[in-house]
Parts: C-alpha cells; structure tokens; sequence
C-alpha cells in the first residue's frame, strides 16, 4: 500500500478528487497517510479532517528560519515513511533536502501543457491569464515528477482543454480542473502505486 503525503496550500480541490478516487476504487494500492498545508486557514485542511485523514498545518511563520520550516517538513515526511509525496496546489517551494530524499516519488500538478506557461511565477491564475493573452487555443493539465527545477521534471502525463472565445480565467481555471487536473492526477497516482510507471534516464517509463 503506497502511503501518500498531499501538500496543500488552498481550497484542496485536487485533493478532494484524489480522496473521491481513492473512495471509488479509481486509485488502488494507495492511502493518503496525512495531508499538509503551510496554510493553517486552508479548506484543504477541513477536506482532509472531515474525510477522517490527519491534516496538519506546517507554516514557515511559524519558524524562525526558512531552514528551520524546511527542516521540519522533510522530518515529518521521513518519519512517517511516506512512499509518495503529492503536490496539490502547493505553493511552497520544496526545499532540495526533500527532493533529493525523494526523487522521483514526488510529484505536481501544473494547469497548463508544459512547456508552456510554466515556470516561475506561472501557478494558479496567472497561468490561464497568460494563456488568455497570448491567445492560444488549446491548453490542458500536466502532471509531472519534481526535481530541482521549477516544473522541469519528468512529464508523466497531459490532457489538453479547449479554449473557448469567452473564456475568463476564472472560467478556463475550473474547466482545466474538471476536464483535466482531476482526471491526470489520479490515474498518475494509480499508475505509480501499481507499478505501471518509472522513470528511467529522466525520461518517465509506462509498462
């Protein structure tokens, strides 16, 4: 059984379509062990606590230093043993200490076809605003592992999404999430906990 650690900072609602898949036999083989938010006001949180899962606020205000929050995090993933950290709408970056500890068992979920509008300074609306503005037809949800850079990891899997003339971001941000995010990120994590993925030479392996 894959134990899961979802890292959050908002409304959770990728989490709650991971919790739903879990439910429904969607996702198998795996077990959300906490949920994690350096948000203590997250909705997240409450998605979590009211699905019987522990959640947990872990924020950087609460530390002196940024080394000291970062050290924090890494301990309580290490110490639970978690197999598979899941970045759902996490604005924190993760520190190196973790992705190093966890390489190739993390992974993110970014609201836009990688490589475009990624990187940083491209997370929530911003990206579909980009997106607007340039005028492209099509975007879609990338869900990839996490490594040192800023959504330069291995791509697992995309699902493109139609853009439509009256689009607001707002509108193509919740169109993105039902046709995408929440389709993408539980098969990614189904695929992982089930052996049906590695990665090999950087590049990710389907069997």
């Amino acid at each position: 059984m894959l134990r899961l650690a979802v890292l959050v900072s908002g409304g959770g609602t990728n989490l709650q379509a991971i919790m739903d898949a879990i439910d429904n036999g969607a996702i198998t083989n795996a077990e959300i062990d906490v949920v994690i938010s350096n948000n203590k006001n997250a909705f997240a949180l409450e998605r979590a606590a009211k699905h019987g899962i522990e959640a947990k606020a872990i924020s950087p205000k609460d530390f002196e230093t940024r080394d000291a929050f970062n050290e924090a995090l890494y301990e309580e993933l290490v110490s639970r043993k978690i197999d598979l950290i899941v970045l759902a709408g996490c604005l924190v970056v993760i520190p190196e200490k973790i992705i190093n500890a966890f390489e190739n068992r993390i992974i993110n979920i970014h609201p836009s076809l990688i490589p475009s509008f990624c990187g940083t300074g491209y997370y929530g609306l911003k990206v579909h605003e980009k997106a607007l503005e340039r005028g492209v037809k099509v975007s879609g949800a990338t869900v990839h592992f996490v490594d040192a850079g800023t959504d330069t990891g291995p791509i697992i899997d995309q699902k493109a999404v139609y853009i439509e003339e009256d689009d607001t971001p707002e509108v193509l941000q919740k169109r993105i999430m039902e046709q995408a995010e929440w389709v993408i990120m539980p098969k990614a994590i189904d695929d992982i906990a089930n052996g049906r993925i590695t990665v090999v030479d950087g590049k990710v392996v389907k069997k």
